[in-house]
């Protein structure tokens, strides 16, 4: 795999400094059930990379001595995948803390996942599930044979037990990713391409689509390199880029913490090797600082920082800036 680091390192985007962290998002370990071309974490079946219950552990009693984070946002590879998962949801949610998981779906009707969805629906865990197009040959070609159906089965499965359903509180959002080198489509109109389709052919709703766009680092960067092609998408991202969406950039107000108990400014510096650094430290650990410790600390850029802020914005919650202009098909 080419590293892309060396080609993001020099970089002419603006300082940003933290506000305070709302948001812990928790890599629970890179073994996932698929291996997707567009995956920033190069996650699959063969990582073995994964949470131990000791950091899960520190992970709880960050939350407990930092009062205001009041979002858990669980990411992996499959974050379900980690032995650990529903021992922290249930420890997060009793303290009233709000817990994202961020599914792929085919999670679902994995061996040793009976039960997963019933158990977040039980104790209300808000999913954030990966279905990057409405079309079934595109979603099978980005993520494998077969995918497509299994997701639209686990939505399916979902929305039986109340996710997406008016006034069920239970919230399923869905995030779309584009097939290569491109920016992502208007955000508001994609959303009711999906709604319309997946309701129409599938009878599935969900609350709201997600635009995220595609980060030139690990798998998909890799890819780009060895296509020619890393410096024009790069060009894309620069060209693109909008200061009004620098005051929405998720690093302002969230933390990413590593399988091992680290501390990033976001899930694409983990993935680059980019921690937080304080008093000297060349890396930060979740036991070493609360979150109140952070605020006002300098972020650390390099060129990816583009793929946040070019065109309407991308972050873990999707677009940053609303458009209503028409979006192409979701293949594009």
């Amino acid at each position: 795999m080419h590293a892309t680091l060396p080609l993001l390192v020099r970089t002419d985007f603006p300082a940003l400094r933290r506000r305070s962290v709302e948001t812990l998002q928790i890599n629970l370990g890179y073994r996932c059930n698929q291996s997707c071309q567009h995956c920033h974490v190069n996650a699959g079946p063969n990582r073995t990379e994964e949470m131990s219950r000791d950091t899960l552990d520190v992970v709880i009693a960050f939350l407990v001595a930092s009062p205001d984070v009041r979002t858990l946002d669980l990411t992996g590879g499959a974050p379900e995948l980690n032995a650990h998962f529903r021992a922290l949801v249930v420890a997060a949610r009793s303290r009233g803390v709000r817990v994202i998981d961020r599914c792929n779906l085919t999670i679902l009707e994995q061996p040793g996942q009976d039960g997963l969805a019933e158990f977040l629906a039980a104790h209300g865990v808000e999913v954030v599930a990966s279905m990057p197009c409405y079309l079934e040959d595109n979603v099978d070609r980005q993520r494998g044979k077969g995918t497509f159906d299994a997701s639209v089965r686990g939505l399916q499965r979902l929305n039986a037990l109340g996710y997406g359903q008016p006034g069920s509180g239970l919230t399923l959002n869905l995030v779309y990713n584009p097939q290569g080198a491109s920016l992502p489509p208007a955000q508001e109109a994609l959303e009711q391409d999906y709604k319309r389709h997946l309701a129409a052919h599938f009878g599935v709703v969900f609350n709201q689509l997600f635009t995220l766009a595609n980060m030139p680092i690990q798998r998909f960067g890799s890819m780009l390199v060895s296509k020619g092609r890393f410096n024009s998408y790069m060009d894309l991202l620069r060209s693109a880029h909008r200061d009004d969406n620098l005051a929405q950039v998720m690093c302002r107000s969230l933390v990413s913490v590593d399988w091992q108990g680290y501390l990033y400014d976001c899930d694409f510096n983990q993935q680059l090797g980019l921690p937080i650094q304080q008093d000297g430290k060349p890396r930060l650990h979740l036991s070493d600082i609360t979150a109140s410790q952070l605020d006002d600390h300098p972020i650390l850029v390099a060129d990816h920082c583009f793929g946040c802020t070019a065109g309407q914005g991308s972050s873990c919650g999707g677009a940053l800036e609303a458009t209503t202009a028409s979006a192409p098909s979701c293949g594009a």
